[in-house]
């Protein structure tokens, strides 16, 4: 493995649940010695146009990202949901920023809700403290955590989402999630490739993963997020077979929120040393 070549194709910023810039992003990244990188926030392209106007380096090749929540198809209801990732995404594509409108306003919405569970329960936050939280970016449940921790109610982030914001915690609101179908052709309208993000967390048996993957490639899909940290190497090795047969791009990256997530390090993955790997390869195939 070349790991001068590495890259991380899946990085969020503050302008959702990141705890970096996209300027620190892009700092951070050419201290790292990556060759590409991709800002994936969640449901909005603000962090890449960000990073764009401060400057892209010379030595540094960025495409443009997004994460967006998807919902499975009707056969699959009874599962949460699961994201498709978007990669070269035009900027300044009005319809697609039309497409994210009714998401965002969820989102804010879902927010309110949540205020108002937490505190049926004793607990006191504000709308203005998380968008103080947040620093302008979409506010989320790691801001709700953050703020939780500030405020002391909690002990801990995991204990926040553990007891409260979980899926299983007692003030959790489920998210509201666009179709995958809308999802897949919204990105590729707006110039994009669509990605399946993180398979594993899909917990689904083989033969169920590879009807749904080939429902999602009739859809349009065109890439699976192979290498990711909590891939084990033979569960890699699985999703870059899967993507081969079905004539898929392979893409990957660390999913890097910062402080949000602070075992996982950009480019790197988990723990210390030469850690979880990217290579440079994927991002020409992805581009090609």
């Amino acid at each position: 493995m070349d790991y001068n070549n590495r890259i991380d194709l899946h990085i969020h910023t503050t302008a959702s649940d990141g705890t970096a810039s996209p300027e620190q992003i892009i700092k951070q990244a050419e201290q790292l010695n990556l060759k590409a990188i991709s800002i994936t926030d969640h449901d909005t392209l603000e962090g890449c146009r960000q990073a764009v106007k401060s400057g892209i380096p010379k030595t540094l090749k960025f495409i443009s990202g997004i994460e967006i929540s998807a919902e499975f198809p009707e056969k699959l209801k009874n599962k949460n949901g699961f994201h498709i990732l978007g990669y070269n995404i035009k900027l300044d594509d009005a319809e697609f920023e039309k497409e994210l409108t009714p998401v965002q306003k969820a989102r804010e919405d879902r927010n309110i809700k949540m205020i108002e569970r937490l505190a049926s329960l004793g607990i006191t936050i504000s709308l203005q403290e998380l968008n103080s939280e947040a620093k302008a970016g979409l506010c989320g449940r790691p801001h709700f955590a953050a703020v939780m921790l500030k405020k002391k109610y909690v002990r801990s982030l995991n204990e926040a989402f553990d007891r409260y914001i979980g899926a299983k915690g007692k003030a959790y609101i489920p998210k509201y999630r666009i179709s995958c179908k809308k999802a897949i052709q919204s990105i590729k309208n707006a110039g994009g490739i669509p990605v399946l993000a993180h398979p594993i967390f899909l917990n689904m048996s083989s033969q169920n993963l590879r009807e749904f993957i080939a429902y999602l490639k009739s859809e349009g899909l065109e890439g699976i997020e192979a290498f990711y940290p909590e891939h084990k190497d033979s569960d890699t090795a699985y999703y870059i077979k899967l993507a081969e047969e079905f004539g898929l791009k392979k893409t990957g990256g660390t999913d890097y929120h910062g402080k949000n997530k602070p075992s996982i390090t950009m480019g790197i993955g988990k723990g210390k040393g030469k850690g979880f790997y990217v290579p440079y390869t994927v991002y020409q195939e992805l581009i090609s």
